[in-house]
């Protein structure tokens, strides 16, 4: 017999989300928040005690996100962490070819939209969509349509035209609760995460304001509005690793070491050259004298360029991992950090000064980069995503 969670956790102070879910009334409650607040741990423990209390009714809670291995890294996996602490968790329950599990009596389910099938599947009581702001307008409603009580929407607040604020929170429905909340409202954080938290004040003023206070980013055209050109890297910064990405005839091909000190990132451009073979590639690296106990994170697309120059030996060179949205993820990981380049970087700095968002027909900024001034840029990129990413929570951290 399942026991009942909340003898150890009910008299624990929970983080500001767990209440304002616990006394919303109306169809859907949305929880906006910055990084940390507590969203999703908070949805999760009230979700358990929703099935708690309604035991045996064979109640149907859905758990969704954009991609399945996000899911999995994510809501899923705290899921599974809160019942096996709280010795709630028996495999006989688990089904884990349809990522179902039965608690006191009732089924908490585990999708994604990248699982049409699923989508269109059977109704359901609850639906939680964790980090609302993947999902497209028509993917919510296929979900909404085929929830009969109550939807749950947690996410962070980057986007000004997100269809949340058009279709949602900005649309006068009477059947929406709406709340905030920040880091400062989740009591179990530790002082180091909070230091961390507030120096996005010194990085970004969008990414404070969205990140930091909860609050609606406010859209900037262009992508990096501030960074900094240095004489030389300092020599404090420590290196962490170069990135390749692969051009020819109508691209350059772009190499430049990162280096980081604390949330200051330095980078260094060393190759920017159109025509280069892959042989001329690897010649250029071993002249540079690069040491091999450093990595080439390089462009995963060129598997065979890739290959290639690992074979002509000395270089250590590998495919950046990329993954879905690695694009706008990269760039929100770079932008937590300080940027810093030097002033012999010159084709680097024109890039960082002209990459911007795509504007829509109607003039607003989207969330999608121009596809120019991405060579540098993306070599950069692909040392964020392989270097500076660390996973908590379904959030990407400084490293």
């Amino acid at each position: 017999m399942q026991r009942h969670l909340l003898g150890s956790m009910k008299m624990k102070k929970q983080a500001k989300p767990y209440y304002d879910l616990k006394q919303s009334k109306k169809r859907l409650c949305v929880l906006q928040g910055g990084t940390r607040s507590g969203k999703t741990y908070s949805i999760l423990l009230a979700l358990i005690e929703f099935a708690y209390k309604n035991k045996g009714k064979g109640l149907y809670i859905t758990i969704a996100r954009k991609t399945f291995p996000a899911l999995r890294g994510t809501a899923m996996r705290d899921f599974f962490d809160i019942i096996k602490k709280e010795n709630l968790y028996d495999e006989k329950l688990h089904n884990k070819s349809s990522s179902l599990y039965t608690l006191y009596g009732n089924y908490f389910e585990f999708i994604s939209v990248d699982q049409p099938a699923r989508v269109r599947g059977r109704k359901r009581d609850i639906l939680f969509l964790n980090e609302c702001n993947e999902f497209g307008f028509e993917e919510y409603t296929q979900l909404a349509l085929r929830t009969t009580f109550k939807i749950i929407i947690d996410f962070n607040p980057s986007d000004e035209y997100h269809w949340l604020y058009t279709q949602i929170i900005d649309a006068n429905r009477n059947d929406v609760d709406f709340h905030i909340s920040t880091y400062k409202d989740n009591p179990f954080l530790d002082k180091t995460t909070v230091s961390e938290i507030e120096r996005l004040k010194e990085v970004d003023e969008n990414l404070w304001r969205v990140f930091g206070e909860g609050q609606r980013g406010v859209a900037t055209e262009t992508i990096f509005p501030s960074f900094n050109i240095i004489d030389s890297i300092p020599e404090n910064a420590s290196e962490i690793a170069l990135g390749l990405d692969f051009g020819f005839s109508a691209d350059p091909t772009s190499l430049v070491k990162v280096y980081k000190h604390d949330l200051d990132l330095y980078i260094d451009e060393l190759i920017y050259e159109k025509g280069l073979t892959n042989q001329d590639i690897a010649h250029k690296i071993k002249g540079l004298g690069i040491d091999r106990s450093i990595e080439i994170y390089a462009d995963s697309a060129e598997p065979k360029s890739i290959e290639e120059i690992f074979r002509m030996g000395g270089i250590n060179i590998k495919p950046a991992k990329k993954g879905a949205d690695s694009i706008r993820i990269g760039i929100d990981v770079l932008k937590r950090h300080k940027i810093n380049i030097t002033k012999r970087s010159i084709n680097a700095i024109k890039e960082f000064r002209n990459y911007k968002w795509i504007k829509n027909k109607n003039n607003e900024i989207t969330n999608k980069p121009i596809d120019a001034f991405n060579h540098a840029v993306d070599a950069v990129r692909y040392v964020a995503l392989n270097k500076l990413m660390v996973s908590y929570s379904g959030k990407y951290y400084i490293s």
